[in-house]
């Protein structure tokens, strides 16, 4: 008797879907076949076992696995439960008249217990694209518990999935009923994060930040040691605005597929704050791995703030390697036999010390020379610079101003300005497919930055004197319409442009002398 159940595969955080084929024959022995790896294979003793804790016998007769299709690799535990079924289904010991109704995946233990899977939501996706329902372990299924039409079961043992195949009454199963039973799961997650009130002076950084935040641009905070860039940098987190429902499911499922998600039940609302070391490798920032390719830092941090500090020091081959995510919002990652796709729209936000010795700007302490301090930054390519919209340089804070503390402008009060400016974006980028000005590319940027004949003349002027690309021209033409933005005008000033370009610090020839 064949039967089949269908299951699902992500690739990137996309799911495709994968038939479980089970057909118990005349003969002897267990088959499992479809471009499996280890642990799929290996989970035909955990399934014998599973069935046999929970009364269900091994038909004594050949039974032949199939994942279907055949060319495409299958990995990961996942495919348990699936197996579990179709092996119940095919001897004939339950009839299951609602098995083709549903996505199912989970991992078995050997006591019958259902463990949570990687890509629940890209899953639920699907499933409610084919119209199916879904069922998966109960913390996997709670990732969609905002996100799915309804028909998701959350399971603890296999004994709940023959429950809801045999159409009995689940409905303490659903995840919409388990959300309103434990209110605790749906409770955001309170990131520690810093407040602008509590870092004294700075008030230009401040302001830069600001204008990074609303419009979504990479920072470079530069500066010796102590004089606020870590915790500035960190105090980001408390006012970028919420992220939208679009935005929160874009991230939940690189979460989810990353096996990240379902901490607190429902999608990620926070935007992400990721802060890598800066001696991580390639794979940990970019992504990839050896057995399969999962999401880096610059996908984690998606819709949010990717933080490296020390800048200078990370090896070179990583700096590189963030040019084309951040130009092109995405990293595609290629292996011999696949090739994957992440989203990774971050806000780069970077901190370097100024020169070898971290002191160049603070009175006589440097013991650099010039060439020295050149040098450092040279570090980072042309290319790298270009793409980094504001650069701001820290100098360290008055003895005066850190005994006489005055009171500093919050972080609340600085967010509902960049939340403001935010909202114009979104209405201003509606139907477009993004969310700030830093994501607008050459089309948009002719038709919403536009400056006026004295603004072309001062542009045209900056950029022979300064000998820009026009890459660093682009930046200063989106941080201009971001200033406009905070300002809530309509038109690009003089003055905005002006502000604009003098962040592009690094570009002078003059800044290491």
């Amino acid at each position: 008797m064949l039967t089949t159940v269908s299951s699902a595969k992500c690739i990137g955080i996309q799911a495709v879907p994968v038939n479980v084929e089970v057909n118990v024959s005349s003969g002897l022995g267990i088959h499992l076949v479809g471009l499996a790896d280890a642990a799929v294979k290996e989970s035909l003793l955990r399934t014998i076992t599973a069935l046999q804790s929970v009364g269900y016998r091994i038909p004594g007769k050949k039974i032949v696995i199939n994942l279907a299709p055949a060319d495409m690799h299958k990995k990961g535990s996942g495919y348990d439960l699936p197996i579990a079924i179709g092996i119940i289904a095919s001897s004939g010991q339950e009839e299951l008249p609602d098995l083709g109704k549903y996505v199912i995946m989970g991992e078995l233990g050997l006591d019958a217990t259902v463990r949570d899977v990687r890509g629940a939501l890209p899953i639920v996706e699907m499933a409610e694209s084919s119209g199916c329902g879904c069922i998966l372990p109960v913390s996997s299924a709670m990732e969609a518990v905002e996100y799915g039409s309804g028909r998701i079961y959350g399971v603890s043992v296999l004994t709940d999935v023959i429950r809801i195949l045999k159409g009995e009454d689940c409905q303490d199963l659903l995840v919409r009923n388990m959300a309103r039973e434990s209110p605790e799961l749906r409770a955001e997650h309170l990131q520690d994060v810093g407040d602008f009130s509590d870092i004294f002076g700075q008030t230009e950084a401040k302001r830069g930040l600001e204008i990074a935040a609303a419009g979504g641009h990479n920072v470079l905070l530069v500066g010796p040691p102590g004089s606020g860039k870590s915790s500035l940098a960190k105090a980001m987190a408390g006012i970028l605005p919420p992220m939208t429902t679009a935005e929160a499911v874009e991230t939940s499922k690189i979460y989810s597929v990353a096996g990240k998600g379902g901490v607190c039940g429902g999608l990620v609302r926070s935007r992400p704050f990721r802060s890598p070391h800066y001696s991580s490798s390639l794979n940990a920032i970019i992504g990839g791995g050896s057995d399969s390719i999962m999401p880096g830092e610059i996908s984690l941090a998606h819709n949010g703030v990717l933080f490296l500090d020390e800048f200078c020091e990370a090896p070179k081959r990583v700096t590189e390697a963030l040019r084309a995510p951040m130009e092109d919002r995405k990293v595609t990652i290629s292996r011999l036999k696949s090739k994957v796709e992440y989203p990774s729209s971050f806000m780069l936000v970077a901190a370097t010390n100024p020169c070898p010795c971290g002191y160049y700007g603070d009175g006589d302490r440097c013991t650099c020379t010039p060439g020295k301090r050149a040098a450092y930054f040279s570090r980072l390519s042309g290319p790298v610079m270009d793409r980094i919209d504001i650069q701001l340089w820290l100098s360290p804070v008055d003895a005066s101003r850190l005994v006489r503390r005055r009171k500093e402008e919050s972080s609340a009060d600085v967010a509902k300005r960049v939340c403001a400016a935010r909202q114009i974006q979104l209405r201003r980028f509606a139907g477009d497919g993004i969310h700030t000005n830093a994501e607008m590319n050459g089309q948009l940027m002719e038709r919403y930055c536009r400056t006026g004949k004295s603004g072309a003349e001062f542009l045209e002027r900056l950029i022979s004197s300064e000998r820009l690309s026009a890459r660093a021209y682009s930046r200063i033409l989106k941080v201009s319409r971001t200033v406009a933005d905070l300002e809530g005008v309509e038109d690009i000033s003089l003055e905005h442009l002006s502000e604009a370009a003098g962040y592009r610090l690094l570009d002078r020839k003059d800044i290491f002398l």
